[in-house]
């Protein structure tokens, strides 16, 4: 009787771990209070036991995937105007998942070194900007720094997911993002979602995928030995500032979820490249319309602004600048130019709110139809000498004056 007692409590053990196993699970990148990408098909993914049916209800559809082989379903949500309304998205699969507080709008990826990460309340005015931060259509989700040896599917964000702003959580947003989403929301009405995915003081190589390595013949020697990247120490840790080890960490878990562009701060751990760092852009840019399977998908930046880099070659900065200027000969970029509010003794300059408001005119100005937005900053055109004197020309040069 003792032997078939115990026979029996191991059965129900067996079967007890079979049904714990059996749970529809989502990636965290999709959760309560996310902004989802309006005006176009929306993934929704996740894992299940194979071979099961898993339904995914929102906003009046319905959409039914079969889990793969690998475990892995996906549905795609019909294209959804902007809705300011949190509205609950259901997922049934072995279990019954409710996402709740959902809004469509517009969602971008904000990524970069500490200048994007830099937060709210490191930048001017905290006290005043935190305590006015009652933006609930503004939401915010911060992937921590992880990098991997491999694609990942899955990542963990930092404190607990998506935050919707108020001045309880916008102090850790970044302030660049913030800045950005806020001018767009007030421009556009729509919520607005940010995907803050950066790591102070990184290089672009560690950002950019296999496959924009392979696009940019002038980063041959990587492309051809991909296999030997990230690079790793002797204890087996990834060595974040290799290529491929952010993009891996960072920037795969993210993928497929609908986004409308991006935002990029970087460049001060590339400086001295100068225009290798030109390739690089191209190199990145390319990676993330081709994982995004977008290949017009905005990609915003931000020049470096200037700053007294002590023992560095002066000419340093100038070369960084002209390969961000040539940049712009890539489709759907921007820049904003940063010449006349930076400060040369502070490489974080604390003015985070005039750079986003600059990002957010070049999209107002090229993706939301925006007429007579002054978008850009003066760029440089040509030059002629005349006597004694040189005439330099600008293209945007509307209000173009001395600072002093």
């Amino acid at each position: 009787m003792t032997k078939r007692l115990l026979s029996l409590s191991c059965i129900v053990v067996i079967l007890s771990a079979f049904f714990v196993q059996a749970e529809t699970k989502l990636p965290p990148i999709l959760g309560s209070h996310m902004v989802l990408q309006q005006g176009e098909k929306c993934p929704i993914w996740g894992w299940d036991d194979s071979d099961k049916q898993v339904t995914v209800e929102f906003a009046g559809q319905k959409h039914t995937a079969k889990v793969g082989d690998d475990g892995r379903w996906e549905v795609h949500l019909d294209s959804m105007k902007a809705n300011a309304k949190g509205q609950t998205l259901t997922i049934r699969g072995s279990s019954k998942i409710e996402l709740t507080d959902v809004l469509v709008g517009e969602v971008w990826l904000c990524s970069g070194q500490s200048n994007m990460e830099w937060r709210v309340r490191q930048s001017a005015n905290p006290q005043e900007e935190i305590a006015n931060a009652k933006h609930p259509l503004i939401r915010h989700i911060k992937i921590p720094h992880r990098p991997s040896d491999k694609q990942e599917k899955d990542v963990t964000p930092q404190r607990g997911g998506w935050e919707v702003a108020s001045p309880n959580t916008v102090a850790n947003f970044t302030a660049v993002g913030y800045y950005f989403a806020r001018q767009l929301k007030g421009e556009l009405d729509v919520p607005i979602g940010l995907l803050g995915s950066n790591w102070g003081g990184t290089r672009i190589e560690p950002w950019t995928p296999p496959v924009g390595f392979k696009s940019v013949p002038a980063l041959k020697t990587i492309a051809e030995n991909l296999k030997d990247y990230p690079k790793k120490d002797n204890n087996g840790k990834v060595h974040h500032q290799s290529a491929l080890a952010l993009y891996n960490g960072m920037i795969s878990p993210l993928k497929p979820y609908g986004i409308r562009g991006a935002i990029w701060y970087q460049g001060e751990s590339n400086n001295g490249e100068g225009m290798l760092y030109y390739e690089k852009k191209k190199a990145l840019v390319n990676g993330w319309r081709k994982v995004w399977k977008n290949k017009k998908l905005p990609f915003y930046f931000v020049q470096l602004a200037p700053f007294k880099y002590g023992n560095r070659n002066p000419h340093d900065l100038a070369g960084i600048w002209q390969a961000q200027l040539s940049a712009l000969e890539i489709p759907h970029t921007g820049m904003a130019v940063t010449t006349d509010i930076g400060n040369t003794r502070d490489i974080h300059p604390k003015n985070k709110q005039e750079v986003g408001r600059r990002l957010a005119l070049w999209a107002l100005a090229k993706n939301y139809g925006k007429k007579d937005i002054v978008y850009s900053g003066p760029l440089f055109k040509s030059f002629k000498k005349k006597n004694q004197s040189i005439i330099v020309q600008f293209n945007h040069d509307k209000g173009l004056k001395s600072s002093n």
